[in-house]
């Protein structure tokens, strides 16, 4: 239930947990692709790596079939840091996730909107949640 990456732009290993919902996909993915121990997850139709340049152009024609202008691979990573927060999920946590050593980064990330920042305003403002009555 998690996956190791080994090569990230820290060059530090990082192991992430995976989504019961990932591992369905992947498991229909290899299945699929009748993948064995040591295969690579992702290659072509040889079986050999395929190449990220690639994968980035499938994903924007996917994309762009879909009406979606933005098509960078890396706008996924902003969406899900979002959503997580918006979730609920906790900042240290998707610090870890993200693989950041700090959290000045996760905030780049995690840049929101204003509707979304009130959101709930009244449920966690300390000043109206005092007990005073009115």
């Amino acid at each position: 239930m998690s996956i190791q990456i080994n090569k990230t732009k820290s060059r530090k290993s990082q192991i992430i947990p995976m989504s019961p919902s990932l591992v369905d996909v992947l498991q229909e993915y290899l299945a699929h692709y009748q993948a064995s121990a040591g295969d690579y997850l992702f290659s072509n139709k040889h079986g050999i790596q395929g190449k990220i340049r690639t994968y980035q152009e499938l994903l924007a024609k996917y994309n762009r079939t879909r009406g979606i202008t933005k098509t960078s691979a890396h706008l996924y990573r902003h969406t899900f840091a979002k959503h997580w927060i918006l979730n609920g999920g906790d900042m240290f946590k998707l610090q870890k996730i993200l693989g950041h050593s700090d959290l000045t980064m996760v905030r780049n990330y995690v840049n929101m909107f204003d509707n979304e920042v009130a959101k709930d305003f009244d449920k966690f403002n300390p000043l109206d949640n005092l007990g005073i009555q009115r």
